[in-house]
């Protein structure tokens, strides 16, 4: 399908939602090939749209199916107002704009108040059983996603496997066993603070298509070890410990799965951005160096000294010119 007929079928999709009339503005996308326009009309109201062509690779359905879970929760995941799964057409109800990044930036005093809120959504939402047949993030998934390190940031074939079954058996030791729905992009630039709302649906999610069913952990630590901001360590701890006091989590335990799930994820973030720098979007370079001390944050946890061994031989750091390497 060309451009042009895709943007004819947008048309008949908004058109036959009552939206054909609304004006339209581009809002910031992510790292897939989706793309987001906010819809005004006449009278004022406002919608998103998603555009996620299936040309691309992209599907709605599984965007549908969570977004449905957590709305019938009771958590503010946007209302579909309408949608076309075939075409990768979805009209969103709008959250706006108050995203937590963008306020805690404004209010450094107010970032402990919504990060605490941000924890306890994850305290409520692990209370609840994981939709049945969501893909396990565990075994040697987890491997896999670390490998990517090894092939868009630092190219070394010969040892991929070694890092994959390393990272594997970390994770399965540290932290295997309890499975809870894991959203997996958990983090500031995807929560909107919605204040007139009552408890935990005072926090807007939105990017959770790629849900899978995986340790409580994982998401804890993405909105804590924050690619795109940095999150003061004082205020990182006491989130924690407060989830922690929430779900009658051991502290020590918990902290060891956080290590072992952080170290895996900045490892795939690292390839994620170095596969995005490659392929025209070098914007995300900006953020490795955090991303390595998020890295050497974790690999230093006295259980994961094998893994540290291994990173400190295969994975250099982010320097000047290894970046400009990858642009």
């Amino acid at each position: 399908m060309s451009p042009a007929e895709r943007r004819a079928v947008r048309r008949g999709f908004l058109a036959a939602a009552g939206w054909g009339t609304a004006a339209a503005a581009p809002l910031a996308g992510d790292a897939s090939a989706r793309s987001y326009l906010r819809l005004t009309a006449s009278d004022g109201r406002t919608a998103v749209l998603m555009d996620a062509d299936p040309a691309t690779g992209e599907a709605v359905a599984p965007f549908l199916r969570i977004a449905r879970h957590l709305a019938a929760l009771g958590f503010s995941a946007p209302e579909i107002l309408a949608a076309d799964p075939a075409a990768g057409f979805v009209l969103l109800e709008d959250l706006g704009d108050a995203l937590l990044a963008r306020l805690a930036e404004k209010d450094p005093a107010a970032a402990a108040h919504l990060y605490a809120a941000a924890a306890d959504l994850l305290a409520a939402l692990h209370a609840h059983p994981a939709p049945a047949d969501l893909p396990a993030y565990a075994g040697a998934v987890l491997g896999e996603q670390a490998a990517l390190v090894l092939e868009a940031y630092a190219p070394a074939p010969a040892a991929r496997d070694d890092l994959a079954a390393t990272v594997t058996e970390v994770c399965d030791r540290l932290a295997g066993g309890a499975a809870v729905l894991m959203l997996r992009d958990f983090h500031a630039e995807n929560l909107f603070w919605l204040p007139a709302r009552p408890g935990v649906a005072r926090i807007g999610l939105i990017d959770f298509q790629d849900a899978m069913a995986g340790h409580p952990a994982y998401d804890l630590i993405s909105l804590l070890q924050d690619a795109r901001r940095d999150v003061p360590p004082g205020l990182a701890a006491t989130v924690a410990a407060r989830y922690c006091v929430s779900t009658g989590t051991e502290p020590a335990g918990f902290a060891a799965a956080c290590a072992a799930l952080g170290a895996l994820r900045q490892l795939r973030i690292l390839g994620v951005f170095a596969r995005l720098a490659r392929a025209g979007k070098p914007r995300y370079l900006a953020h490795m160096p955090r991303v390595w001390r998020h890295l050497q944050t974790n690999l230093a946890h006295p259980e994961l000294g094998g893994l540290r061994v291994l990173v400190d031989r295969l994975v250099p750091a982010p320097t000047p010119d290894r970046l400009e390497a990858l642009r």
